[in-house]
Order: structure tokens, then C-alpha cells, then sequence
């Protein structure tokens, strides 16, 4: 079995239970040295990063490894023993001198651009286009075709795992491959919290605003990670305008919308609400199978259409967790010569798959909230701020986002053509309710069972 590929999925997992911040801290550097007499041997890059490792994620990463490789009795942490002139070398290699990177490739941070901040693995012809990302995909298409001119900001939201981070930086990509001479920088928001702390510590805060002011592609990652940091925003604030005056592109992703955002600034809501918005929700069955088997093609995996479909059926709210069940199947064929069948598969994937709910629909979800408070289907789709009406109605949007994963913009089409910040206005008025509302939690469990046993 490949080492690299190993620690590939290893790093998967850990990613998808831990924060972006930590991970990247603390993962960051990191790879499989060697395997002897069943220890298995990790590279870190610092005495920092070891400790941190053995003291916090020993267990997780043994049992990870245990998953593909049942025969590891142990693991190690080892400083790193690479020169710094050899990191340089890598760094400096020419982009037609380097290696070719495997598309499928995660976490491959000495494959990160050191000028730009961007994964070259990202590319838009690796982003599969699919009905709950079709929009994103146009926008960023023509921002590339129009930089600075329309969509400014360009603010595309979504959950965990659905694609936002590949499609911002291929756009990244493409501008710098299309446009030697322009300035593209990719950050976290995190990362720009840190950088901005680091120049106040050092008094280089004129050094800091010229690095980012000088961009003429800014792109920040997880923006909804500066809401509450008074000082974070409003250097972004400055920065925002600096570029917006002199039509420089800015594009931003976030987890929720502007609006739906704590705690963050109104004068940067405001900001980002002055461009494009655009959503990333859940993809449908056809677009989970487009993926798969695109993946296949480039690892050169031959899977039948029964484990296909059996994936894609199976993780259906997380690309990034399908691609890491799919690269668990991938390394046992390896380990197989190529010979899997769909019972090895349903094991291979049995600590990991979330059992599919029973298909649903729309009209599900309206009849069973309409019958549970007793109310005419029609009376929903009233302009009306009776109680009655208005409390099932948000239900049904907030069940319409929770379980169907619709986007805004399509909820407000299924509920009388409502405006989409009416539709995030109810999903989070609904969320937070039940945190605190037991009566409430309970109508919608109660609600949900219906929907289910129906």
C-alpha cells in the first residue's frame, strides 16, 4: 500500500472532525516516514506539532490507520530531519518541473502555491456542475471573464463538504493562469486574523495593509469566522473598500449568508450583500454518481455500478465524506489486486455510512405540517401574518432546508414565490427556537416521525 495515500485518508478523517484552524496547524507538514515491525512512523515538522499530536490525537489517528491497516500496533511522532534548503528547492521548481498532482489529493500542503496561497489541484474542470451548484459555477466563470467589473463581491455560502473551497480556489487558478501579471491571494479568515495580530505585535501594520491592498484577486475563505473580532473586522472593513474603489475583484465564502451571520459587522452585510450571492446546497443523486465516477477514472479504479450507486445513495449531504468512503474502497482494491465485492464494501464502510432516511419529498413535507396544525395546504401559501399560518409555514421552510437540503432562493419558490431573506429569516428563527423551545422540539420530532413512517 502507497504510504502518501494512506495518510491521505488518515487526514480526511481527521479533517472531518476537527476544525479548519486546527487542522491546518497542527496536520500541516505531517506524513507517514516508514512502517517497521508494525509501528507505524509519523514526520511532524516541529517538537511543537509532536507534542500536540501525541497528547490530543494519538488514539484518533491509531484508529484511522487500524481502518486500512488492522495489523499497526502502534504509532510514532518523529521530528522531520528535511533541510530547509531542500524545502526551498521544492518551493522554487518551476510548475512544468513539478510532479504531476493527484487531482484526488486533499491535503497536499508543499503542493500549496507559496505566492498565491492556492492548491493547484483545484481546477474547474475537476468541479462537477450540478444543479445545487450551478449558480456558484456561473458566477465564478464570469468573474474569471470579467475581474473586478461584475459580481463585486462575489459571496458564495454552503455547508460543510459541499465544494465551496474547491470552486473559490479554481477560480484563483485560472485567473492566475490566465493573467500572469495580476496579484491573486487566497487566505482563511483565520488566517488573516492571525497575520493582522502578528503585525500589531511587530508594529509592520503598513506592511500588512500593502500586502493585501496590492491583490488584484482577493480570496477569503470562511469569512463567518470574524464575526465577533471587532479589530479583524474592520481592518477587512478598509481593506474591502481599498480594493472595491479601484475594481479589484473580491470573493468571499461562508458558511450561511450575510445576513444569517452573528454577530458580524452591518456595514460589512452590507458590503457583501452589494454583489452576487450565490448558494451551494446539497447535490442531487445524478451529481454524486458524476463525481464518483470521474474519481475513479483519474485513480484508474474499475468499481461496479452497484458499489457506485451504493456510495452515492449512501453520504448524501457531504462530498468530502463520499470521496473519503470512496477512497477506503480505492486502497482495498490495492490491497485486493483489484477484487472487491459489494459485501467487502458494505463492511469497508459500515463505521462510516449514516443510514440513509426514507425519500421524502416537498409535498411530504407540506401535507404532513398542514395535517399536524390542521390547516387548509392553500391557507400556506397566503400573504398572511396570522400566527396560525405564519408558525407551520416557517416550519415547513426550516424542514425544507433541514432535511431536503434545498437553497434559499428554491424554498421561497415552493412557498409562493417568497423572497429568499424571508426564507433565512424563518430557517434561523425555527433553528434557534428549538435550542430552548422543548414544546416546539418536540412538535417537529413529532412531525418528522409522521413524515417518516408515512
Amino acid at each position: 500500500m502507497e504510504k502518501d495515500e494512506l495518510w491521505q485518508n488518515v487526514l480526511a478523517d481527521v479533517e472531518l472532525n476537527t476544525s479548519r484552524a486546527t487542522f491546518n496547524t497542527w496536520f500541516g507538514g505531517t506524513n507517514i516516514q516508514s512502517i517497521e515491525d508494525n509501528i507505524l512512523l509519523i514526520s511532524v515538522p516541529n517538537s511543537f506539532a509532536k507534542e500536540w499530536l501525541e497528547n490530543k490525537f494519538n488514539k484518533f489517528i491509531l484508529k484511522s490507520i487500524r481502518n486500512f491497516l488492522p495489523e499497526i500496533k502502534d504509532i510514532k511522532f518523529i521530528i522531520s530531519q528535511i533541510k530547509n534548503a531542500d524545502l526551498k528547492i521544492v518551493r522554487k521548481k518551476k510548475p512544468e518541473e513539478r510532479e504531476e498532482l493527484d487531482a484526488d489529493s486533499q491535503f497536499d500542503f508543499t503542493g500549496v502555491d507559496q505566492n498565491t496561497n492556492l492548491n493547484p489541484k483545484y481546477t474547474l474542470n475537476d468541479f462537477i456542475v450540478g444543479s445545487a451548484n450551478e449558480l456558484a459555477h456561473a458566477a465564478v466563470t464570469s468573474v474569471i471573464s470579467n475581474l473586478g467589473t461584475v459580481y463585486n463581491p462575489l459571496f458564495i455560502y454552503g455547508g460543510v463538504g459541499l465544494g465551496k473551497t474547491h470552486l473559490i480556489q479554481a477560480l484563483g487558478n485560472e485567473v492566475a493562469r490566465l493573467n500572469k501579471n495580476k496579484i491573486v491571494k487566497y487566505v482563511s479568515s483565520e488566517k488573516f486574523t492571525s497575520e493582522l495580530v502578528a503585525a500589531i505585535q511587530v508594529k509592520e501594520m503598513g506592511k500588512f495593509k500593502e500586502e493585501y491592498r496590492k491583490c488584484d484577486l482577493l480570496i477569503i475563505d470562511d469569512i463567518q469566522f470574524i464575526a465577533g473580532r471587532e479589530k479583524t473586522q474592520e481592518e477587512f472593513f478598509h481593506t474591502f473598500n481599498a480594493l472595491y474603489e479601484r475594481n479589484k475583484q473580491i470573493v468571499i465564502s461562508s458558511d450561511k449568508p450575510p445576513k444569517a451571520i452573528s454577530t458580524l459587522e452591518d456595514r460589512l452585510k452590507s458590503r457583501f450583500e452589494g454583489g452576487m450571492i450565490a448558494d451551494i446546497s446539497y447535490p442531487d443523486y445524478e451529481t454524486r454518481l458524476a463525481i464518483i465516477k470521474t474519481k475513479l477514472v483519474k485513480k484508474k479504479v474499475n468499481l461496479s455500478n452497484e458499489i457506485i450507486e451504493y456510495v452515492a445513495q449512501n453520504f448524501q449531504k457531504n462530498i468530502r465524506e463520499m470521496e473519503g468512503a470512496l477512497n477506503k474502497i480505492i486502497i482495498q482494491t490495492k490491497i485486493n489486486q483489484n477484487i472487491i465485492t459489494f459485501d467487502d464494501v458494505k463492511k469497508i464502510l459500515q463505521s462510516s455510512i449514516h443510514i440513509p432516511k426514507k425519500n421524502i419529498s416537498v409535498k411530504n413535507i407540506i401535507q404532513t405540517v398542514a395535517q399536524y396544525y390542521s390547516i387548509n395546504e392553500k391557507q400556506l401559501f397566503l400573504k398572511t401574518r396570522k400566527q396560525e399560518i405564519v408558525k407551520p409555514r416557517q416550519i415547513i421552510m426550516y424542514l425544507l432546508r433541514d432535511e431536503l437540503g434545498l437553497s434559499y432562493p428554491s424554498i421561497g419558490g415552493k412557498i409562493g414565490g417568497r423572497d429568499h431573506t424571508t426564507i433565512i429569516h424563518a430557517c434561523e428563527k425555527i433553528s434557534d427556537k428549538v435550542k430552548n423551545n422543548v414544546s416546539l422540539a418536540d412538535e417537529i420530532n413529532t412531525i418528522r416521525q409522521i413524515i417518516y413512517n408515512s
